[in-house]
């Protein structure tokens, strides 16, 4: 197989990366750039965002029991500092409903509607495809390692976060 293009190459770069983790974070980044966009041709011909279909996917999961509107937040896979906007403009949508929690009125529950598990059964094969999309070119074995060596990453960034 050949060899694949360098990110320092497909991004026309003549000069050197500063550090390996910068290069590392660019090639993230650039990645998840790529899948973004393969996600976001599958789901907009359906009249949502990717951050709308993670929201439906969040709650097609949390089943009947639906969950507090800042429990999706937090789920969300890319932060949405309009969680209250992006679930109205869903259930304006009658792709989830809302009621307010009792006894605490001050927390509000969201529930996947019949639609909205309807629309999402119309892009699960889609959908399907866009996960394969993320692991091309990459037998199973790199695909353990990659998701293995991103866990690492990930929790080693939240301890970094969390010891400012």
């Amino acid at each position: 197989m050949k060899k694949p293009p360098t990110l320092q190459a497909e991004l026309l770069q003549n000069v050197p990366f500063r550090t390996r983790a910068q290069e590392a974070s660019l090639g993230i980044l650039r990645t998840a750039s790529l899948i973004r966009r393969e996600l976001a041709g599958a789901v907009e011909p359906a009249g949502i965002t990717p951050a709308q279909y993670n929201v439906l996917r969040i709650l097609r999961g949390a089943g009947a029991a639906g969950l507090p509107t800042l429990a999706v937040r937090d789920r969300l896979l890319e932060a949405a500092p309009g969680i209250t906007r992006l679930v109205g403009k869903l259930e304006r949508a009658g792709h989830i409903r809302r009621a307010r929690a009792t006894p605490d009125r001050r927390q509000v529950f969201c529930y996947i509607t019949p639609r909205g598990l309807a629309l999402l059964k119309r892009l699960d094969q889609r959908i399907s495809e866009v996960d394969e999309f993320g692991g091309i070119g990459l037998s199973e074995r790199d695909q353990r390692t990659l998701i293995s060596l991103l866990d690492r990453l990930r929790a080693s960034m939240r301890a970094a976060q969390e010891g400012r």
